[in-house]
């Protein structure tokens, strides 16, 4: 199937912005701690410059825990009471755990917040795209790419927004707490009543929770999709550790101007918006394997190089080119697995799946401080990175490599499914 530029209009409607809103909103809380680790943990007694990498590290490795606690949780949360009302008050959960990290006073009071701000994100995660699915049953694939775009907006403009209000003097709390206000908006869209003829339809009895339970066993039985769920553990963990770290590094590494930081996250978040909507329009759905293959080995080949690069602009270039490559990695690995895999239940699939990818972005991100604060800087724990994007090709290739053969023994009639 080509994935061919859309001829019909797009209608959106107040779920649809409450999605748009929800996107950008977990976005810039994943990112907006990144954005001012530097400062926060200077303030709060575990400066980066003097070992405190893998504390820096451990945040997020904590918050990806609860992340993956509320997915796999979040189905039968649904069933029980609804996607719409699961789904905003999770978003309201999240913009409480950023508020609470606004006014931290201490690392460990910072450590909780931000797991009570990453069991709202999880449940984002999980209900975010079927919940699109649901208001759009005839073309659910438009809206479902056209809403996964404001997870990248929101990357950008927290970035950007982050760094220059940091190098204008303004605290790094009054700026957590100006991200955590960004939750009420879609909060209050998707929870106050709705108009007459414009609810959002689903189930009146709900959904059991052994059948969803059922679903999930059905889909680990297959021991393909483990392959699949190891691909994502690394795709999380490369591209995370770029989202985390490169404002780090750039602050403390290239220069010590707060602004740098902010202008490198949204070079990589840059790439991947260019990605993920170029390749939304070139790719065909039997060139997804190839795609990722080769954007994993050309996103090894740019980030071998940020070691070794000592000037801002060229390292904001590789940045860019490397966002561009890791752009297909999320949602490709995910469809591609979907198409390999036929007969599961999707919305679990991708469920699960993200259960590899969120816990990827914490273990990776965690360990790349670790091995920081054991090799003199973070320089040398960029060599993860490419790493991860090698393990990444060489998984999908050695799948490739398995489809060839069974399709040259069974003949032409083979597929993927």
């Amino acid at each position: 199937m080509t994935l061919q530029p859309p001829h019909r209009k797009m209608a959106f409607g107040r779920f649809d912005y409450a999605t748009f809103l929800s996107f950008m909103a977990y976005a810039a809380g994943s990112v907006a701690v990144p954005v001012v680790l530097v400062s926060l943990a200077r303030d709060l007694g575990f400066s980066l410059e003097s070992g405190g990498l893998a504390a820096g590290g451990a945040l997020h490795l904590g918050r990806s825990l609860t992340m993956v606690a509320a997915m796999l949780l979040c189905g039968f949360a649904a069933g029980r009471w609804g996607k719409r009302r699961t789904f905003g008050w999770s978003v309201i959960l999240m913009g409480i755990g950023l508020a609470l990290c606004a006014v931290a006073p201490s690392y460990g009071w910072l450590f909780l917040a931000l797991l009570l701000a990453g069991a709202g994100e999880g449940v984002v995660e999980g209900l975010a795209t079927p919940f699109v699915q649901d208001l759009h049953p005839a073309e659910p694939g438009r809206y479902i790419n056209f809403s996964h775009a404001f997870w990248s907006v929101g990357v950008v403009a927290a970035v950007l927004a982050a760094g220059v209000l940091l190098t204008l003097g303004v605290s790094w709390r009054l700026i957590l707490g100006g991200v955590a206000v960004c939750a009420l908006p879609p909060a209050l869209f998707l929870l106050l009543p709705a108009r007459p003829g414009h609810e959002y339809h689903e189930p009146p009895d709900g959904v059991h929770w052994s059948t969803v339970l059922g679903h999930a066993v059905a889909i680990m039985k297959l021991p393909r999709f483990w392959l699949f769920f190891a691909a994502m553990f690394v795709a999380g963990g490369g591209e995370f550790c770029l989202t985390f770290w490169c404002a780090s590094y750039i602050q403390l590494t290239l220069t010590a101007a707060a602004w740098a930081g902010g202008v490198g996250t949204a070079c990589f978040a840059g790439g991947m918006v260019l990605g993920r909507t170029g390749w939304g329009y070139l790719i065909k759905q039997r060139q997804l394997r190839a795609l990722i293959v080769w954007s994993a080995l050309g996103g090894t080949t740019a980030t071998l190089l940020f070691p070794l690069v000592t000037n801002l602009w060229l390292f904001c270039g590789l940045l860019f080119l490397a966002g561009v490559a890791t752009a297909p990695f999320w949602p490709s690995v995910q469809s591609y697995c979907a198409d390999c895999l036929p007969g599961t239940d999707t919305t679990m699939l991708f469920v699960l799946l993200s259960c590899a990818g969120v816990p990827g972005c914490g273990f990776f991100t965690w360990l790349m401080g670790y091995v920081g604060n054991h090799s003199g800087g973070l320089a040398h724990a960029f060599w993860l990175v490419p790493a991860c994007y090698l393990i990444l090709a060489a998984l999908i290739g050695y799948d490739w490599h398995r489809y060839i053969r069974k399709s040259r023994n069974l003949g032409s009639s083979c597929t993927l499914r």
